[in-house]
């Protein structure tokens, strides 16, 4: 089993003492650290790394988190470096936050880390700032998991206020702007109440009044500071009373009273989802989509288990006790195999004009070797398994267009013959083309989310394309 330290951050949430208790009997810590309201949360994030520990994985808990199923027995068979927590936020829906699973040599790298100066990523996102920079210095990337995890609810007014006006200052690109304006719309208030859905948006309001765009880190850190009194002009200001005492009681009626809600992290009735989609087809975008809908699904495995297993023949693999399915070409060769060993499982054929996927393609597979001398074990794995799908899939190992034109016809036909006295059970998206979440998610039987989908590979694809383009015409 793992050792594992719970840090508990409040900064006096109204739910802090039920959160707690959820979070020590669902984590089962060997130590438990309580940050207590230390503002602002640059300051809580440096006392967080000045502990220290002796453990094997420290799992960081926010006071607005309520814990409502058992993690203990992820934690113990993860090997992650980093895992952020799905949870059900009472105001943006599915998202990524509030608990983080971190190993301990993440930890001890993000407190090495030399904080940036002037950085405004710093002042409103510290903790996550310091660790994205330790993790690329270590060469690691996070994963994501899906718990029963309720975010948000039942908080104080005042909170409520000063996380909007802050979430109003983190959402200034493009993107972020654009979840949060989709969150709204989808807002419903009661005229006869103030909800807490009025607080947030006179918070999102004033925010954007008192702290133009323009507004420099130093301004934007004081801002921040200051939230606390902001907040107690605006209860003032509005004559709004505050809320009482949060009890277990109360989050027992809420759960009887919403006992249809989707439990997200629990993982007895869900099907096993299956990506059928060439790599370059939008894999990623799909695998980040299911996650918001609440399928832990695995892209593309590396590990040794896998390899093995596949190589071997095994088509009930050991990575799908812990993961709700896979997607990329991991699956193409064996997609029959896992229909039948998995019954009921749901299967999504991700697509592209063929064109445009096999100019991806060229991109993509640029120096990218099947066959190259390594020393490092896990590269060696990694390497294989690349081999043996190359072969499996495309029956080549390198890119070749006339090939894989006729690898992309043969297998999105075979699919649809395969199913096609099956329609519930195949989806066919084009994600590069906008298919999303209005169709993934009634098709898995899930509301459709707030959230924008997630685009994950174009942005990285046009970069390359246009930077590829650039240097032709320079040389010419």
């Amino acid at each position: 089993m793992a050792k594992v330290d719970l840090v508990f951050r409040q900064i006096d949430e109204r739910t802090r003492d039920v959160a707690l208790e959820l979070a020590i009997k669902h984590i089962q810590p060997e130590n438990v650290h309580v940050i207590d309201d230390v503002r602002p949360f640059t300051e809580c994030v440096n006392q967080m790394l000045r502990i220290d520990h002796d453990c094997d994985y420290v799992v960081y808990v926010d006071a607005d988190c309520l814990i409502l199923e058992d993690m203990r027995p992820f934690i113990d068979q993860c090997d992650a470096p980093y895992v952020d927590a799905y949870v059900s936020d009472r105001f943006r829906g599915r998202l990524h936050c509030g608990v983080h699973i971190t190993r301990i040599d993440v930890v001890r790298a993000m407190a090495a880390v030399e904080v940036p100066k002037d950085d405004m990523k710093y002042v409103l996102r510290p903790e996550s700032r310091l660790r994205n920079l330790a993790m690329k210095k270590m060469g690691e990337a996070k994963q994501f998991r899906n718990f029963d995890i309720l975010h948000d609810h039942f908080q104080a007014h005042t909170h409520i206020f000063m996380k909007y006006a802050l979430r109003e200052l983190r959402s200034r690109t493009k993107i972020q702007r654009t979840r949060l304006d989709r969150s709204m719309m989808r807002w419903t208030y009661d005229d006869t109440v103030f909800c807490d859905l009025t607080m947030a948006r006179h918070a999102v309001e004033y925010a954007r009044q008192e702290m133009p765009k323009t507004a420099t880190p130093d301004e934007v850190h004081a801002f921040i500071e200051a939230l606390p009194e902001h907040a107690g002009k605006a209860m003032q200001q509005l004559g709004v009373k505050e809320k009482g005492e949060f009890t277990r009681e109360e989050l027992d009626a809420w759960l009887e009273a919403n006992s249809d809600r989707i439990a997200y992290g629990q993982k007895a009735d869900k099907p096993k989802i299956f990506g059928l989609g060439l790599s370059r087809t939008g894999t990623r975008s799909l695998t980040a989509a299911l996650q918001v809908l609440g399928f832990d699904t695995s892209h593309y495995p590396i590990d040794e288990d896998t390899y093995i297993e596949l190589a071997n023949a095994q088509y009930d693999l050991t990575l799908l006790r812990f993961y709700d399915g896979l997607t990329d070409i991991t699956t193409i060769p064996f997609y029959q195999q896992f229909d039948k060993l998995y019954p009921g499982s749901k299967f999504v054929l991700t697509v592209r004009d063929k064109e445009d996927w096999l100019g991806s393609c060229a991109r993509h597979w640029y120096n990218r070797p099947a066959f190259k001398d390594v020393e490092d074990p896990d590269e060696e794995v990694h390497l294989r398994m690349r081999q043996f799908l190359r072969a499996s899939v495309y029956g080549c190992y390198n890119y070749d267009p006339e090939r894989f034109s006729w690898v992309y016809d043969h297998h999105v036909e075979q699919v649809k013959a395969y199913f096609k006295d099956r329609p519930d059970d195949l989806l066919i998206i084009d994600v590069c083309a906008g298919d999303g979440f209005e169709k993934l998610a009634p098709f898995l039987d899930r509301p459709v989310p707030a959230t924008p989908f997630p685009h994950k590979g174009a942005v990285l694809s046009a970069q390359m394309k246009a930077a590829e383009e650039a240097q032709t015409i320079r040389v010419a």
